[in-house]
């Protein structure tokens, strides 16, 4: 499975709003492109998928822009990439078993639909609040590293 470009671009946006949003100042999609070197007219199209999946809020004035409509610790990392680009799914016959003649029969299905539940359990563990958290990303990209290190030491 690939997460999109588009799925990507919202985490990203997303990401820069909770870092910049203040208690009284909505984020302009001007300045979450200059920061995120994203276009303006892609970002519009992902704010309003964002909207939609009510994510974002858009406030509108001279001063506007969007705001998160949760708190990000209350936005998982599934909510944002599953409004964007639809459900995790890495074969079409686990959502649609009718997309394929050999679903009821299908010895690998079982397998297919185990790892759509592990992805989104994971992209679920995770919140737009431990993204925008320095402290925790620093440790987990810490831990990351230690245990990389220690898978290719022992090969």
């Amino acid at each position: 499975m690939k997460i999109s470009t588009r799925g990507r671009y919202a985490l990203r946006m997303m990401l820069d709003i909770a870092r910049h949003d203040g208690e009284n100042s909505p984020v302009s999609l001007a300045s979450v492109a200059e920061r995120t070197g994203i276009s303006h007219g892609y970002l519009e199209q992902v704010a309003l998928a964002l909207r939609s999946a009510r994510l974002v809020r858009g406030v509108a004035g001279r001063h506007g822009g969007y705001k998160l409509a949760v708190p990000a610790r209350d936005i998982s990392i599934r909510a944002i990439i599953e409004a964007t680009i639809g459900p995790i799914c890495v074969v079409d016959c686990i959502e649609e078993p009718e997309a394929c003649l050999r679903s009821e029969d299908c010895e690998c299905r079982v397998v297919y639909a185990l790892i759509n539940r592990r992805i989104g359990d994971v992209l679920d563990e995770f919140t737009l609040g431990d993204l925008a958290d320095r402290r925790w990303l620093r440790e987990t990209v810490s831990a990351f590293n230690a245990e990389l290190v220690g898978m290719t030491s022992r090969e």
